[in-house]
């Protein structure tokens, strides 16, 4: 039988740090997925999951137990990779200057049967994955919540602790940021 988090946490602040292994063995999967989607090299998406352990076990006094451990554990899960995002972004990469084949077959197919496009996306995810990474780390964040986790605009205000407002506002400047970004590589052949 499975010890519940929050004994685990209370065996943790009272000086057994074993007791946050099990913690770590529960969320890696989902710690270790969040990285991903904010880092593609193994190494970075590594840094990032060692960072969240780390401050995690350093803040759990912080932890006051009003929701589940697992929301607290994502919402600084997510706080981390930005953070990341923000200081990688000097030294990011700009290296795209066409679409590839599986891009543009896509896109064509996309522009002319919207609803047959859909059959292989392989083309849309290296198109989407491109042009997060052109993104500021806000606009990253905000678009990877809302349209890839598929989370709701308060949901999004509570992991990043922006004001609602705040987030439809990113969430507007981003999307306006990926068509410019999308205009430029397609050289509005498809906008």
């Amino acid at each position: 039988m499975e010890t519940p988090d929050s004994q685990l946490i209370a065996a943790v602040l009272k000086g057994d740090a074993a007791s946050f292994e099990p913690l770590i063995k529960k969320y890696l999967p989902r710690v270790f997925a969040t990285a991903r989607r904010y880092a593609r090299r193994d190494s970075e998406v590594e840094d990032i999951v060692q960072e969240v352990w780390l401050k995690s076990f350093q803040k759990l006094a912080s932890f006051r137990g009003e929701a589940p451990f697992e929301h607290w554990l994502m919402r600084l899960t997510v706080r981390t990779c930005y953070d990341f995002l923000r200081g990688h972004q000097r030294n990011r990469e700009t290296t795209f200057t066409e679409l590839t084949a599986p891009e543009t077959d896509w896109l064509d197919r996309f522009v002319t049967a919207p609803d047959s496009a859909s059959e292989d996306a392989a083309g849309a995810k290296l198109l989407i994955d491109r042009l997060l990474e052109q993104l500021s780390p806000a606009n990253r964040l905000v678009i990877t919540l809302l349209e890839i986790e598929d989370r709701s605009v308060k949901e999004i205000s509570k992991i990043t602790g922006w004001s609602v407002p705040l987030v439809k506002v990113r969430a507007f400047r981003a999307r306006a940021e990926m068509r410019k970004l999308l205009a430029k590589m397609t050289k509005e052949k498809y906008l």
